[in-house]
């Protein structure tokens, strides 16, 4: 799954190297379109639906938040 997460994110941003980031959004790595995307794709993938109530900054401030994310959401790790 993490994998697939800094796929996803480099898809968004190759810019950075998220796989050393401890704060995606302290560190100006992902703005809030960035989020919108990264859900889009994340949906698309593991056939969820992340709530509009989950989608805040501590949810994908790093590659284990968005993992915890998923697996709330009812993706197996």
């Amino acid at each position: 799954m993490k994998e697939k997460i800094i796929e996803f994110l480099t898809e968004i941003r190759p810019e950075f190297d998220f796989a050393e980031s401890n704060n995606f959004i302290e560190e100006g790595m992902l703005d809030s379109f960035d989020i919108v995307t990264l859900v889009t794709l994340l949906d698309e993938e593991y056939k969820v639906s992340i709530d509009g109530v989950d989608i805040l900054p501590e949810n994908f401030s790093n590659i284990d938040a968005i993992c915890q994310l998923l697996i709330k959401n009812g993706v197996q790790s």
